[in-house]
């Protein structure tokens, strides 16, 4: 897929010259270097940047190796996460037109959360891998469905994806509560996943949905410039030799792989994939090129520090990363309505 250079956001569309970028870019790194060492700090026993640094070097004791080593991967888990989740807020704002979009408008969580419950009420699955292997297939099922829907015809519509994915949410929805309800085990299997945690899962999970992650991510990248063309309305688009249907059909398969990767990694975490495109789009400006990639650096350092929070607050005992996430986002969500000034 080519999208011509025309197909280009023009001045107005950064808010940042090239050193202000450059600025603005080396702070999102320097952000994202902090919130990793953070996160390889927190626990139930704080350590110290030298002990840190000591434990990478191949210094410390055997009990500090252990404690540190033991963070690794779920901060790997919180970067994947994050940068999937961030990304694929911002392909689903800009296919979508709306700034209140995010992973979950396309069923993701639902479609999750339904084979989970049915794979452990009627197959026996148990354990946080055996959830991992049904959550991303119901996950990838749902979003290609929300996506089938709000393309037939041959065009994208952002009210049809809005109403597919809300009433496959509600069927999905129902379902999950009347097995949830009638089988006390399948509930407590639930329960632990739908909050959405880092905690309690290892390198195979990371390596396990990488592909899918890689993927959407590849794909994102490379629609960029079209999404700019589309931003400018379907005709314009158009005009500029860009087909708005396929920008629209490989964003929206784009953002799916992203969601469903990181929902099948760690459980629905929200709020994510609201926020950081609001807060990229102020730091950057309307350009996808530059939101797609400061959003894959911004995305991992506010789940990462949402899970340090939730480390550290009620230490020694640990608050999901979903909880605290969902405490932080409700105020974007004031943010971007008040910010939307009557437009939907």
């Amino acid at each position: 897929m080519t999208v011509p250079t025309a197909a280009r956001p023009g001045p107005a569309a950064t808010r940042r010259g090239p050193g202000g970028l450059s600025l603005a870019l080396l702070g999102c790194l320097v952000l994202l270097v902090l919130a990793l060492f953070a996160s390889v700090m927190s626990g139930s026993k704080p350590t110290s940047v030298p002990d840190v640094l000591d434990v990478v070097t191949g210094g410390g004791d055997a009990y500090l190796r252990t404690v540190v080593e033991s963070r690794y991967p779920r901060t790997v888990l919180g970067v994947l996460a994050g940068v999937c989740l961030a990304v694929a807020g911002t392909l689903m704002q800009g296919v979508t037109r709306n700034p209140l979009a995010e992973p979950g408008l396309l069923g993701i969580n639902a479609g999750a959360s339904a084979t989970i419950v049915a794979a452990t009420a009627y197959l026996g699955a148990s354990g946080q891998r055996d959830t991992m292997w049904w959550a991303l297939p119901g996950a990838l099922l749902a979003g290609l469905a929300v996506h089938a829907i709000g393309t037939a015809g041959g065009r994208t519509s952002p009210v049809r994806l809005v109403l597919a994915g809300a009433v496959l949410s509600a069927v999905l929805a129902a379902f999950i509560q009347a097995v949830t309800l009638s089988r006390p085990r399948v509930f407590d299997t639930y329960r632990y996943w739908v909050v959405g945690s880092l905690g309690g899962r290892g390198f195979e999970v990371a390596w396990s949905v990488l592909p899918f992650a890689l993927a959407g991510l590849v794909l994102a990248l490379l629609l960029g410039p079209g999404l700019n063309a589309v931003a400018m309305g379907d005709d314009k688009a158009a005009s500029l030799g860009v087909r708005p249907a396929r920008i629209k059909g490989a964003g929206l398969l784009a953002a799916t792989l992203l969601s469903a990767a990181a929902t099948a990694a760690v459980g629905p975490i929200a709020f994510v994939g609201l926020a950081v495109p609001h807060l990229v789009r102020a730091l950057v400006g309307a350009d996808f090129r530059l939101q797609i990639l400061f959003s894959a650096l911004t995305g991992p350092s506010l789940l990462l520090f949402a899970d340090v929070v939730g480390r550290v607050l009620l230490r020694p005992e640990e608050l999901m990363v979903g909880v605290v996430t969902a405490f932080v986002g409700a105020p974007a969500l004031l943010i971007a309505v008040r910010r939307m000034k009557g437009a939907v």
